[in-house]
């Protein structure tokens, strides 16, 4: 089976599809200012899109892993954003842990893996 890579740079690509399985690489903000709530929400925004250029949509996601900075100050805030993103749709599954990631100013990172409507 054939492998497509998207949005690819030097080091990883955004987006691998094999079959109908989508993979997204770790999304994060763009603005590292922002708080947990901003960060959270450039974060889903950007997977949204994403998954669009894949040819999916939110809907369609098997799993999401979330890696928080600071889960006992931000897991009820970042939650409060995830809930409105997800108030339209089944819920997902997912898995949230703590984790220093890779700039301090990064407070949220999500990976997700999908599926193409058939």
């Amino acid at each position: 089976m054939a492998v497509q890579r998207f949005h690819v740079s030097n080091r990883f690509s955004e987006i691998a599809i094999a079959g109908n399985l989508i993979h997204l690489a770790g999304q994060l903000a763009s603005d590292f200012d922002l708080d947990i709530k901003g960060q959270t929400q450039q974060t889903l925004d950007m997977i949204d899109q994403f998954l669009a250029d894949a040819g999916t949509d939110k809907s369609h996601i098997l799993s999401v892993t979330i890696y928080l900075k600071d889960i006992e100050n931000d897991y009820a805030a970042f939650n409060e954003v995830w809930d409105a993103w997800v108030a339209d749709i089944d819920a997902l599954p997912r898995t949230c842990v703590e984790a220093k990631l890779y700039d301090p100013r990064v407070l949220v990172e999500l990976t997700v893996v999908a599926v193409k409507p058939t």
